[in-house]
């Protein structure tokens, strides 16, 4: 039972990294309908900029300070690219067909990959001096990692934000508005283009502070990538359009994905932590093309 309890509590809180990252990814399906096959790539590109920022902060002042400052260096930074790759590569893609629009966000993600190797190169690189202390935290009998439990907190706090942003502000309902009814809201006066700008700016928030994170619990290479395809089956579980589904979602995969690297990894030795998550989503699409709370297209004839 205490192994059991200590793989979903881990689980959750590193679900909730999922869970951050795959918002962007909803944010951006929500809005044009389009899904960013680039969302690893983000992810990376985030982790390193706020490694960089940090080991130029750390050197001149407490390292709890620096890592903030990064992290919010790293959200400055990620908001300016997500307006600059939606400017240049993918503004006039406005209109065109979606699976052309989805094969652009395929060549952005080898384009990012190769500037993330050329800048940073390809080897494993880590936040030092340590942001988190090696020493468990104890809950009851449990051995959690301080490095979960924080990166668990800033998960929920980022969360938090971006669901207030999107029901409390102008900007949040006008995004809301044009991925309801685009045609509906343009006659509003909302402008597709920013809304579109600021879908991206906002996933590559969300993907950075998630690359932090994971950064901080695995070190840095080009295995964060890979968590744009494991944020696949958290989408797809929850709702590709839904944003309460995406918590859920990356809540779910993050304890299941713990609990098959847990118990079956004896059995099934060679990756069934990774591809766990792939098979219940194939099991789950038989069920629930939709997820549980994606919109269901209708049409009639």
């Amino acid at each position: 039972m205490d192994l059991f309890l200590q793989l979903v509590i881990t689980g959750v809180m590193l679900g909730s990294v999922f869970a951050l990252v795959a918002l962007g990814w909803v944010l951006i399906y929500k809005c044009s309908g389009v899904l960013n096959l680039a969302m690893g790539e983000l992810t990376l590109i985030g982790g390193y900029v706020c490694l960089g920022l940090y080991q130029r902060f750390v050197v001149s002042m407490p390292v709890t300070y620096a890592f903030v400052l990064a992290l919010i260096g790293t959200l400055f930074v990620g908001f300016v690219l997500g307006l600059l790759t939606e400017r240049i590569f993918l503004r006039k893609m406005i209109g065109e067909p979606i699976l052309a629009v989805i094969m652009v966000t395929v060549g952005l993600s080898f384009f990012f990959k190769g500037m993330v190797f050329i800048i940073w190169d390809t080897d494993t690189q880590v936040f030092l001096p340590r942001v988190f202390s090696i020493e468990p935290i104890m809950l009851f009998r449990l051995a959690i990692g301080e490095v979960y439990l924080w990166s668990f907190i800033a998960a929920l706090i980022l969360m938090a934000i971006f669901v207030c942003f999107f029901k409390f502000t102008r900007w949040g309902l006008s995004m809301q508005a044009c991925a309801d009814d685009e045609m509906a809201a343009l006659s509003l006066g909302v402008s597709a283009k920013f809304v579109y700008a600021l879908a991206w700016a906002i996933a590559f928030m969300a993907a950075g502070v998630g690359g932090t994170l994971l950064g901080n619990i695995n070190g840095l290479n080009y295995s964060v990538s890979h968590l744009g395809l494991l944020v696949l089956p958290v989408v797809v579980f929850g709702g590709l359009n839904s944003v309460p589904g995406a918590i859920v979602g990356g809540i779910t995969i993050g304890v299941l994905q713990n609990l098959a690297g847990g118990y079956l990894d004896y059995y099934f030795p060679g990756g069934i932590k990774e591809t766990a998550p792939f098979i219940f989503m194939v099991v789950f699409l038989l069920f629930k093309p939709y997820g549980l709370w994606g919109w269901e297209r209708i049409e009639r004839v």
